[in-house]
C-alpha cells in the first residue's frame, strides 16, 4: 500500500495550495480518507476527512477555508486549502483506513510573507 501526497510548499499569508494524495494497494472507494498534520512540537492533528460515502468534517480552525474531496476514479484525495494562515504551516499527512490505517509520507507547507 502506498499513499503519496504532493503538492505542498512555501506561500504567502492569505494564499491558496491544493494537496493531493494518490492511493495505491487498496480498494479506494472502501476507505475513508483524511489529511493529517504536525506542526513542530505539536501533535498531529486531524484537519479533514471523507468517508467512503462523501460525508466530510473539518477541524474548526479550517471550516470555511479548507475543501476535502476524492476522485475515486483517480484513487485520489485532495486538500483544497484558501486564506492560508502562518499557523497552518505544518507537515501534512494522507491517511486511510478502512480494516486498518494506513499513512502516507507528509508534505510540508509553510505559510509565511
Amino acid at each position: 500500500v502506498q499513499l503519496q501526497a504532493s503538492g505542498g510548499g512555501l506561500v504567502q499569508p492569505g494564499g491558496s495550495l491544493r494537496l493531493s494524495c494518490t492511493a495505491s494497494g487498496i480498494v479506494f472507494n472502501s476507505y475513508a480518507m483524511a489529511w493529517y498534520r504536525q506542526a513542530p512540537g505539536n501533535e498531529r492533528e486531524l484537519v479533514a476527512q471523507v468517508t467512503s460515502d462523501g460525508r466530510t468534517n473539518y477541524e474548526d480552525s479550517v471550516k470555511g477555508r479548507f475543501t476535502i474531496s476524492r476522485d475515486n476514479a483517480k484513487n485520489t484525495v485532495f486538500l483544497q486549502m484558501n486564506s492560508l494562515k502562518p499557523e497552518d504551516t505544518a507537515v501534512y499527512y494522507c491517511w486511510a483506513r478502512r480494516f486498518r490505517v494506513y499513512w502516507g509520507q507528509g508534505t510540508q507547507v509553510t505559510v509565511s510573507s
